[in-house]
This record gives C-alpha cells, sequence and structure tokens, in this order.
C-alpha cells in the first residue's frame, strides 16, 4: 500500500482569483506529495474551474520551469505563463 506525505499544501494565487472573482468558480488547492519509503515527490497543480459564463479549467503548476510558464489551459491545451494568463481572463470578462 502506498503511503503519501503531504510536504506542502499549494495556495491559489491571489492575483488570479482577484481577476475571476465575477465569475463562477471553484478553486481546488494543489499538494506537493512526498511518497514514504522513497525518494519521490509528486506535485497535484491548484486547480481554478470557471463553470460560467465560459467553462475554462487553468492547473497552476509549482514548478522551476526554464519557460516559466506555470499555467496550463486545459481548453486551449497550452502553457502561459501568469501576464498571459491575466490577459486571457480579462478577454474572457468583457
Amino acid at each position: 500500500m502506498f503511503e503519501f506525505e503531504i510536504l506542502q499544501e499549494l495556495e491559489p494565487n491571489d492575483e488570479i482569483v482577484e481577476i475571476i472573482k465575477d465569475y463562477e468558480y471553484t478553486v481546488k488547492n494543489g499538494k506537493i506529495k512526498h511518497l514514504k519509503a522513497t525518494n519521490l515527490q509528486f506535485i497535484e497543480p491548484t486547480e481554478y474551474l470557471i463553470t460560467y459564463p465560459y467553462t475554462l479549467t487553468i492547473f497552476e503548476y509549482k514548478v522551476n520551469e526554464i519557460s516559466n510558464k506555470n499555467f496550463y489551459v486545459k481548453e486551449h491545451n497550452q502553457k502561459y505563463n501568469l501576464k498571459e494568463i491575466k490577459q486571457i481572463l480579462i478577454k474572457f470578462k468583457i
């Protein structure tokens, strides 16, 4: 049986929450987990699910990438950085 230990609870990004506050949305906090008896770590992303007026699923990963694109939009099947995500959300707001 696999046993996981939660190393860190990942909080939602305040800037994104501020932008989507006018929409109907849910946020699921991410987690960094450690598989006991190994040195493996697993990252569950923070999930922002916008349900109205548009359906949009944004995953925020806490990783150190060279490209610095921590966000993934499921519907677009593409990665974005914070500035690009803000532009997308503001565009939907209009």
